[in-house]
């Protein structure tokens, strides 16, 4: 399965007292490249985060951020220190008997004390499960969603590996006609200068001026360069250095053959294959 290194995906964990929330984004990057960014009395998290994100992906500049909800103050999440309720309710009617006071600690004056109402808190080890659950769950998602857009990469590059074999096979059809065109040139030339010519040396300097123009070997690579690009999106995998390799080589290629040629049919063919070449190669530099 081919996959880019651009996407984004998030999922959140049930703290109870807080509401958190793991934040992936992934852009291309030559290697793997983790940043983590874990609020203050969660960065022991930080190996596990590296661990889990080098066991899903090979390549991309990965952020991975947790971002902690506001606490929440619904009575589903709050809960009554009894005891200490039941200790300040005591300790108040025991000083009124002591000083001779009357009255005692409403409701509103206990729920204001510090501690009596509280927040519920996880056992450490249980907030760590929940939150590399969610974590999971983001990375997860991330891959499947830089699948889907390799997935469309690979449509792509295959398309214009389409319009490529489709210009190489216009120009193998082409030299033919451009050989003639040069013998028919040379020959023009010689009979302006009216000159005698050995047929024996004509042919010879056919021969080297064909030789100098003749891009059968740049054909057949680039052919062949087709042929390893498409083989390399069928297996799949982390193969966007490969595919970034080749797309040179094309490039390579397609440049000497337009530097050879001298027929205008093919020299705009040629321009054809670099553009299709040049996308192809954004497209690559987008695959892990």
């Amino acid at each position: 399965m081919i996959r880019s290194m651009t996407a984004f995906a998030r999922a959140e964990a049930d703290l109870e007292a807080v509401q958190a929330t793991w934040e992936l984004r992934s852009v291309n990057h030559r290697y793997l490249e983790i940043q983590a960014r874990l609020p203050e009395g969660y960065r022991q998290l930080e190996p596990t985060v590296r661990e889990r994100v080098r066991a899903q992906l090979e390549r991309g500049k990965v952020d991975v951020t947790l971002r902690l909800g506001d606490i929440t103050r619904d009575s589903g999440g709050l809960e009554l220190d009894q005891g200490l309720a039941a200790s300040l309710v005591a300790l108040a009617d025991e000083a009124n008997r002591k000083l001779g006071t009357a009255g005692g600690l409403t409701t509103a004056d206990l729920m204001q004390w510090p501690g009596v109402v509280r927040t519920p808190v996880l056992e450490e080890s249980e907030a760590e499960r929940r939150l590399q659950e969610a974590l999971d769950r983001a990375l997860s998602d991330l891959v499947a969603a830089r699948e889907r857009e390799g997935a469309a990469l690979a449509r792509a590059m295959q398309e214009r590996l389409e319009a490529v074999e489709a210009g190489l096979a216009s120009i193998r059809r082409r030299l033919p006609e451009v050989r003639q065109a040069l013998r028919e040139r040379l020959q023009g030339r010689l009979a302006e200068l009216q000159q005698q010519v050995d047929p024996e040396r004509l042919e010879q300097e056919l021969v080297l001026a064909t030789q100098r123009m003749d891009v059968d070997e740049e054909l057949d690579r680039l052919a062949t360069h087709v042929g390893e690009t498409r083989r390399v999106l069928d297996a799949g995998g982390a193969c966007g250095r490969r595919l970034d390799f080749l797309m040179q080589e094309m490039n390579r290629e397609a440049n000497t053959i337009g530097s050879k040629s001298s027929d205008p049919e093919v020299s705009q063919t040629v321009v054809d294959l670099k553009v299709a070449i040049e996308q192809m190669r954004e497209q690559a530099q987008n695959i892990e």
